[in-house]
């Protein structure tokens, strides 16, 4: 059974992502096909990247990031949540990425992204090519929440229909590709 890593971006105080978190965390936890591992990356809380050799070396110094290695080596599939800043994708996940390389490699990923207007498509767009140079490998299908605000009460995300509709599809997306990328990665 594929082990799924779902990755929380945001690190604010007064964020809204940890609630689509977990409604990602529920509807993956309910699917038999994965078991799920939750990172928060606030709760991580990796420093700014402070290894002193390039991580391509794998010759980590840090307790944090060899527990963070350990971790991402065992997923085989990940899916992202996070918001956009500035056109761009979380600051905290571009850390949690850049201290591992080889990690990451033949790897599928898919991403739900939320903001205001563009639901996030704007950092998606800026994430795909670092997700690209890791050799992490995409879905098609992703989940975009324009206003998210608006879909939060108590802190609980409650979904449209078209949110609904296309998480399931986007597991199903990272199910296939796990499916064909895992003989590469044990190959390796």
């Amino acid at each position: 059974m594929p082990h799924l890593m779902i990755v929380t971006g945001s690190v604010r105080a007064e964020r809204v992502g940890g609630a689509v978190a977990d409604w990602v965390v529920g509807v993956a936890g309910a699917d038999a096909r994965f078991t799920v591992d939750a990172v928060d990356l606030r709760e991580l809380a990796l420093p700014f990247m402070d290894e002193p050799a390039h991580p391509r070396k794998r010759a980590y110094t840090k307790q944090h990031t060899i527990a963070w290695s350990e971790r991402v080596d065992r997923a085989d599939a990940f899916v992202f949540v996070t918001p956009e800043y500035n056109y761009s994708f979380a600051p905290a996940l571009k850390n949690a990425l850049d201290y591992l390389m080889h990690e990451w490699a033949r790897k599928p990923v898919g991403i739900v992204s939320y903001g205001g207007l563009s639901g996030g498509t704007r950092g998606v767009v800026a994430l795909r090519p670092v997700l690209q140079a890791l050799g992490l490998v995409s879905t098609g299908a992703n989940v975009e929440i324009p206003y998210v605000a608006r879909q939060i009460a108590d802190g609980v995300f409650s979904p449209n229909d078209r949110q609904s509709a296309v998480l399931p599809m986007l597991l199903d997306e990272v199910s296939a590709l796990d499916g064909a990328l895992a003989p590469l990665r044990s190959a390796d």
